[in-house]
């Protein structure tokens, strides 16, 4: 019986469940093990604060490493571009939605007519959607937002926000996305977002070799090269890096960008590769963005940080 470890947040249960699932595929048992993350625990401090890496996955990576799991599930986008010593990534599977979602009070909302002239509350504890908005929005307030998907929901519901925002593809899984949502086509997603990564211990070939049947590739490719991106740029839950890259016609589009974290500067970058140059492609394009001011933003936010 292999044991899938996992958070106890209705979405990370699902996303678990849909490995378990698979790996029936494969003619394997298995068993869900609850275990709770350091995010889990504290819901105040905005995560951004904490800056933490690796918050919502370590406690699981030591139950993977102390053989009390054999498997573990998490949203991509959580974890560190640096596996932990002895840790492989066994599978990525078929990415969902990449997109951010608004969430809008009321039910009528004219919607670039009304961000752009009033002057809204958004509730985020993401610094990349925070940055990303204000430098779209630069008169609107932001207020943290912290818990699982039903504790956010609820807290826009019973708060005074105009809206707060959310990543499509956890709302669309456990079918919680509401009518008085739009998705924000312009912001760019943070690296791997909407991806479920699956690891195990290193020394598992077995387990290594079961998981491999159901890796998407594409997936695979478009996650590496953002993560690398992010791991060039020394980013983490409290710097303000976003990128996208998505296979078409044996091409990779990559967009990837930093801003500060008043989102008043950015910089962008927008490249098309093909795929067969796709294995450093995340570390070069890193390097083009900060020779293209990066490097200057990187240095405001490292100096920031430590004031």
């Amino acid at each position: 019986m292999i044991r899938i470890g996992t958070r106890e947040s209705q979405l990370a249960v699902w996303q678990a469940n849909q490995v378990k699932d698979l790996l029936a595929t494969q003619g394997v048992d298995a068993e869900l093990v609850y275990i709770r993350s350091e995010g889990d625990i504290d819901l105040k401090t905005p995560l951004y604060e904490m800056g933490v890496q690796g918050i919502f996955t370590r406690s699981l990576d030591i139950a993977l490493l102390n053989n009390k799991i054999d498997i573990a599930v998490h949203s991509m986008k959580d974890v560190p571009t640096q596996l932990p010593q002895g840790i492989a990534q066994a599978a990525v599977l078929k990415r969902a939605s990449y997109k951010d979602l608004l969430i809008y009070k009321g039910e009528q909302f004219i919607f670039d007519e009304a961000l752009a002239e009033s002057a809204c509350i958004i509730a985020t504890s993401s610094i990349r959607r925070k940055a990303q908005w204000l430098n779209r929005y630069p008169h609107h307030s932001i207020e943290n937002l912290r818990g699982n998907v039903n504790t956010r929901m609820r807290k826009v519901e019973e708060s005074n926000w105009n809206g707060a925002i959310f990543a499509a593809a956890g709302l669309e899984r456990i079918g919680l996305r509401p009518h008085n949502s739009a998705e924000l086509d312009w912001m760019l997603p943070a690296p791997a977002q909407g991806a479920i990564v699956v690891a195990c211990r290193a020394d598992d070939n077995k387990l290594l070799q079961t998981c491999a049947a159901f890796n998407d590739a594409d997936t695979a490719i478009c996650t590496k090269i953002e993560r690398d991106f992010l791991r060039a740029l020394l980013g983490g839950c409290s710097t303000p890096i976003s990128a996208l890259a998505v296979v078409k016609d044996g091409n990779v589009i990559f967009r990837g960008n930093i801003l500060s974290v008043d989102g008043k500067d950015k910089v962008e970058i927008d490249k098309t590769i093909p795929v067969s140059e796709a294995s450093d492609a995340g570390t070069v394009f890193a390097k083009e963005l900060l020779a293209l001011g990066g490097q200057e933003i990187a240095d405001g936010i490292h100096k920031q940080r430590n004031a």
